[in-house]
């Protein structure tokens, strides 16, 4: 970004500066800011009243550590803390609300918020998990949990696509400049993020309606397998919550809403989920209810197995995980994107010819 992020100005302020008074209007109860890379630029930069600040000196050590710190400074009357991202800033107050009910209301170890069944920020963790967190190692978060706690965890809908958006390049930052620029009424704010659900229909003399490659995410890999698919005539369909259909002039679909059911229907369905862990058990499951024959996930072998695990600790008969490719594609050795895109695609055409 050329400063630190918490610093980039968004509306006049910088962006930690929302975060911070979205939760602020919440009735979360302490609020406690980790600081690590430019912690006292950052001290100096924002208001932070109300806020208990520490900083991790061993930043650079990942995410894990910042977990660490932060759980280790919360007072010991604490319940259960919401692991909340400082360049989230579109969080509505409501959300962090919505998110603490659904925890009083249940017995839930972990609650999850999701946006049209894509699962988002911020987690909250009950008590009974600080340890196990506090024990990660490298750059990982909470999620890195989740596989011991399948039957704890609690998924709560919410309206609010901004547990979706957070800020992680020039990009991300243009694009939230676009959805506040004019006006600063979160709610109206908000209305400018959100895409509707809306699937956009292909257009006529589109691809073969025969094949169908489905893509979930826009990761490099799956935005090349797209223009590769569209070559050899299949037609495409991107499931992402924030994607429109002007960025991806490959697709013939857009549809920011995860549910496989609002998709149009063809013979053959080809899914490949390339989310970097996003939402990875969501569509695996969604394709599986849709009885979609070829379900690939983009992911590294220890990856793939933490997920067979999940879905498996879920209720997933093994005779269905058995099906799921993950890791995706025929082993060529790929490394890059575009390679792992070639291995995928080549696996596809392979079980097409077969007949499979």
């Amino acid at each position: 970004m050329g400063e630190p992020k918490q610093l980039v100005t968004l509306e006049g302020r910088p962006l930690l500066a929302h975060t911070l008074e979205n939760l602020r209007a919440s009735r979360v109860d302490q609020i406690v800011l980790v600081l690590g890379f430019a912690a006292e630029a950052v001290r100096a930069g924002v208001e932070l009243h109300h806020v208990r600040v520490v900083e991790n000196r061993d930043y650079e050590q990942g995410m894990g550590s910042s977990l660490r710190v932060g759980l280790s400074a919360l007072d010991a009357s604490v319940e259960a803390s919401l692991m909340v991202l400082g360049d989230q800033p579109f969080v509505q107050r409501q959300t962090f609300d919505k998110i603490i009910d659904a925890y009083r209301l249940s017995e839930a170890q972990i609650v999850v918020p999701t946006y049209r069944g894509f699962r988002g920020n911020p987690v909250l963790l009950d008590r009974s998990v600080f340890r196990e967190v506090m024990a990660l190692n490298g750059d990982v978060g909470c999620r890195a949990i989740f596989g011991n706690h399948s039957s704890g965890i609690v998924k709560v809908p919410v309206g609010d696509v901004g547990i979706l958006f957070d800020i992680d390049s020039k990009q991300d930052l243009v694009r939230a400049q676009e959805f506040s620029r004019g006006t600063a009424n979160s709610q109206a704010l908000m209305g400018a993020v959100d895409l509707d659900g809306r699937t956009v229909p292909a257009a006529e003399g589109s691809p073969s309606e025969h094949d169908n490659l489905i893509l979930i995410g826009t990761e490099p890999v799956a935005t090349t397998l797209g223009k590769l698919a569209r070559i050899l005539g299949f037609r495409v369909t991107v499931v992402d919550p924030l994607t429109r259909a002007a960025e991806l002039p490959d697709a013939d679909e857009v549809c920011n809403t995860l549910d496989l059911s609002l998709l149009k229907e063809s013979a053959n369905r080809y899914v490949v989920i390339a989310s970097r862990g996003r939402f990875d058990e969501e569509s695996i499951e969604q394709a599986f209810a849709a009885n979609i024959g070829y379900v690939a996930l983009v992911a590294n072998r220890r990856r793939a197995e933490e997920v067979r695990r999940r879905l498996q600790e879920a209720g997933h008969a093994q005779e269905k995980l058995a099906t799921l490719r993950a890791p995706a594609g025929l082993d060529i050795r790929a490394k890059t994107p575009e390679e792992i895109a070639l291995s995928i695609l080549a696996e596809i055409v392979s079980l097409k010819r077969e007949g499979q």
